[in-house]
């Protein structure tokens, strides 16, 4: 019977790493009639007119009874317009990151949107969350804690080794565990939920497995993916809609006018399970 070599990768999920043809990719495909017509986007901002390209007065907002008279805003640029929504769109986020370690994320990451043009975003508060709720998370589908017994139960303490044929037993180990994601109660007001909250996709691996004296040591990586967009399902439900925070991030995304480009959020971290071989 021959050792399993690591590193090795024991899950991926379904959906893939890097892909960018996902629909919450898209971007710069939808006109100002379809924005308006499938998705009731007429409300959008409260300091500009996207589809005039105007400012906004107390004259000329959708609510004002003056509406639609002659009377319009001032004519600004299309640069300067999407300038304008998204320092209304960092504004609005606050909402949704009101205290905690992660709470400044959200407006870093809007920011990349606006100047990013789609390039992949990391950061170190990202993976330190990451880490964080796997290290944290003591129920029993855990991930973590599976892995641990599973690993515990299948080495063989006589030759020092995890046996390739038991390979089957880790990936078994994930899938009946719950993927780290960001939607607990907390992540409604940390940041997390509005910046990450699910999860694309998920890669992990072993990296390392040390037995020593019955005891054992490994290193258990996470490899996670966020796609940081919207699709049109997002935008068509309500908890989504009614929010002008996510009506301007749907806009700056997808009106041709602008087609800023959604990115990839990626998270990565490292953690050690141990164990001793009385455990199973």
């Amino acid at each position: 019977m021959s050792a399993l070599q690591f590193p090795c990768t024991i899950f991926k999920t379904q959906k893939k790493i890097e892909d960018y043809s996902a629909s919450d990719m898209h971007c710069g495909d939808l006109s100002e009639f379809q924005l308006k017509r499938a998705f009731h986007l007429v409300d959008v901002s409260t300091r500009v007119n996207p589809y005039t390209l105007t400012k906004i007065t107390p004259f000329n907002q959708p609510q004002s009874r003056f509406y639609g008279s002659r009377s319009e805003g001032e004519k600004i640029s299309r640069q300067e317009c999407a300038k304008i929504l998204f320092d209304e769109f960092r504004h609005l986020s606050r909402t949704f990151s009101i205290y905690g370690p992660y709470s400044h994320l959200i407006e870093k990451m809007i920011t990349h949107m606006q100047n990013g043009n789609g390039m992949p975003f990391q950061d170190t508060s990202l993976d330190s969350a990451l880490k964080k709720h796997i290290l944290n998370d003591n129920s029993k589908n855990n991930t973590r804690l599976l892995l641990t017994k599973v690993v515990g139960k299948n080495i063989d303490w006589g030759k020092g080794y995890f046996p390739l044929a038991q390979k089957k037993e880790l990936t078994k180990a994930i899938l009946r565990g719950k993927l780290p994601k960001f939607y607990r109660l907390q992540d409604s007001f940390n940041g997390m939920g509005i910046t990450v909250h699910d999860v694309w996709a998920t890669h992990i691996a072993i990296k390392s497995l040390h037995t020593e004296n019955e005891r054992y040591r490994a290193l258990v990586n996470y490899k996670i993916q966020d796609h940081f967009g919207l699709d049109s399902e997002d935008i068509s439900a309500l908890k989504f809609n009614q929010f002008r925070f996510f009506r301007i991030w749907f806009l700056l995304q997808r009106y041709n006018l602008f087609g800023f480009k959604p990115f990839m959020t990626d998270m990565e971290t490292t953690v050690e399970i141990t164990g001793r071989r009385d455990e199973n």
